[in-house]
């Protein structure tokens, strides 16, 4: 991208960010949505996820109530985060439509800016509030965790936020590609909508793939953000896992807990590395980033051709 085109970018980046956090609206329930979601979790699935642990946990070993709490709270926080990080980039992508339909796209495609360079523009800014507000999501989730049970390290904190920040890529990607079509913001309320209820469940925020048929975990082993649950669940539990292990607690059992909340992946019996998942994550980003702007760059040629030919 030549000087001009990265500065025509930023510009254009800056505007995208400042409309956002000026619709009052838009930006509330972007920031409202993750604090809903931790308020749900906590009230319907906290006792669920308790029971689940209390039961597969033997009672000789757990000593102290506060692993549970710590477990549960991992298992909440990665569960928030999950979907949080894909649903606030749908809320964040609003503006991308919203030109469409008062015509500010067009606008800005009959001024000199270049189809990919207003593409990147929508993407980048996208990620920029995504970004916030799933820090901020990130930030009530670890504050959540020092009240009912701490147990992450500095390294395991710093891998979340890492975690965050791949995801929140993906969700814009993902986002991006699904928003390209739409050309009403009543299209994208229900496309939001659809998303927010049906990806918890695809990527097992809600309940755990290990719960699934064999069949149904093989093919969600093909989809990103199965992986990004399980690196968030990883990384919001080790703390938890490496105490019980400090306190005698055999293998086997941190193990068949590892596998139930999903931090161990598996597909046709093999289990997946931790590499191999950030190898699909960030693949797929790349992948649909590039889908992105090549469409981007194809509507606007084929659109150009129909104007000279009229």
């Amino acid at each position: 991208m030549k000087g001009s085109d990265m500065q025509i970018c930023g510009s254009l980046i800056k505007r995208n960010v400042q409309m956002f956090f000026k619709d009052k609206a838009t930006f509330f329930t972007s920031l409202v949505t993750p604090i809903i979601l931790l308020v749900l979790y906590v009230t319907f699935l906290y006792n669920v996820y308790e029971s689940t642990y209390l039961q597969a946990l033997p009672a000789s070993l757990l000593t102290d109530d506060s692993l549970v709490e710590g477990l549960v709270g991992g298992q909440l926080l990665s569960s928030l985060l999950a979907v949080s990080t894909v649903t606030v980039p749908f809320c964040a992508n609003l503006f991308m439509v919203q030109d469409k339909v008062t015509g500010a796209r067009y606008d800005l495609t009959i001024a000199p800016v270049k189809p990919h360079t207003l593409a990147l523009s929508y993407y980048v800014a996208t990620v920029i509030n995504g970004l916030i507000i799933s820090l901020v999501a990130l930030t009530m989730g670890l504050v959540y965790l020092a009240i009912i049970g701490w147990y992450l390290s500095a390294l395991d904190v710093l891998l979340l936020i890492a975690d965050v920040v791949i995801l929140v890529l993906f969700g814009t990607a993902f986002s991006s590609l699904v928003c390209f079509a739409l050309t009403t913001q009543g299209q994208l309320s229900a496309v939001g909508t659809i998303v927010s209820a049906g990806y918890g469940f695809v990527c097992g925020a809600y309940m755990p793939i290990a719960s699934f048929s064999a069949g149904l975990r093989n093919t969600l082993a093909f989809f990103p953000g199965t992986h990004g649950m399980s690196l968030l669940r990883n990384h919001a539990l080790q703390g938890v896992y490496s105490e019980m292990s400090s306190l005698g607690f055999p293998n086997e059992v941190i193990t068949s807990l590892k596998d139930m909340s999903d931090c161990n992946l598996y597909f046709a019996g093999h289990g997946i590395a931790p590499w191999l998942m950030y190898t699909v994550l960030i693949g797929s980003v790349i992948l649909m980033v590039a889908a992105y702007v090549l469409l981007n760059v194809w509507i606007s040629k084929k659109t150009n051709k129909k104007s000279k030919n009229k």
